[in-house]
């Protein structure tokens, strides 16, 4: 049998933050019970943990969302940090993730990583293929800094700055604009929109993507690491943003992102609200 863990990730109180399935020790299953495990958890990713290829590291992490495997996931990194510091790990550690080794570091239930992955800008699609995507109008779509482009650290986001909270708050996505928008670019995988506005270094955002089974998402690391990056490299400055997430589906999440020098920095908490044996 094998034992499993819940986080809610970046959050300091149970029910908040977005929920993540940790599998400490993952060397006993089989390969392709992985996929069906993580969309029996049906968590936006579930994490299954594995001795490091290189000794020197700490522990070798996979990623699954509830329809496929991904290199990379922000909110995966520091729930697993944590709970592998819970475990005794730590608090400087490596993980060999698909997009290479990333070191975090982890404790008392506070965790943080950073990448200095080249963000890569891959599209700018059309803004009323976005505005429909996200279920509002394309005179809602601030323009001010920057049009909605598709960017990535590792995971692929657009990145869309909306014209107030209210309109965030009343977003109300069209799946069929998703799909039409990954078959225009089929190197998103899901076409997953990130929205936000912004007050100054606050910003408020929501993720959707719900052709990989993730109607919203209540924090969204990756998001946040490819966004800072994007408006660092807009801005042509290091920035120190506050990001709030999931306050519209009721599991506020709270996310502190710094750039420096090109490489951006991601924090944030997680506490454990479950534990378990998978027994099939």
């Amino acid at each position: 049998m094998t034992n499993y863990l819940v986080y809610d990730v970046f959050s300091q109180s149970p029910f908040g933050g977005n929920q993540l399935a940790v599998i400490p020790d993952a060397t006993a299953l089989p390969e392709h019970d992985l996929q069906r495990i993580a969309r029996e958890f049906n968590f936006s990713e579930t994490t299954f943990v594995y001795p490091p290829a290189d000794p020197q590291n700490t522990a070798r992490v996979r990623i699954f969302t509830p329809t496929m495997e991904v290199p990379f996931a922000g909110h995966p990194v520091i729930g697993t940090a944590v709970a592998l510091a819970d475990l005794g790990k730590g608090p400087d550690m490596v993980l060999e993730l698909g997009i290479g080794p990333l070191t975090c570091q982890a404790q008392s239930g506070q965790a943080r990583f950073s990448t200095s992955a080249t963000l890569e800008r891959i599209a700018e699609p059309d803004t009323d293929l976005v505005a429909r995507a996200l279920g509002t109008s394309a005179d809602q779509i601030a323009l001010t800094s920057h049009r909605p482009v598709m960017a990535s650290l590792g995971l692929a986001f657009t990145l869309t700055e909306l014209a107030s909270r209210k309109v965030l708050s009343e977003l109300t996505p069209d799946v069929g604009a998703f799909r039409e928008g990954r078959d225009a670019f089929p190197s998103s995988l899901d076409f997953a929109q990130f929205a936000y506005v912004r007050d100054g270094d606050t910003l408020h955002a929501r993720m959707f993507a719900p052709l990989d089974n993730i109607p919203e998402d209540p924090a969204t690391g990756s998001a946040c690491a490819a966004l800072g990056a994007f408006l660092a490299q807009l801005e042509n400055r290091d920035l120190d943003l506050t990001i709030h997430q999931g306050d519209d589906m009721g599991r506020p999440s709270l996310i502190g992102l710094k750039t420096k020098n090109g490489a951006v920095t991601i924090s944030g908490a997680a506490v454990q609200t479950m534990q378990g044996t998978l027994v099939y």
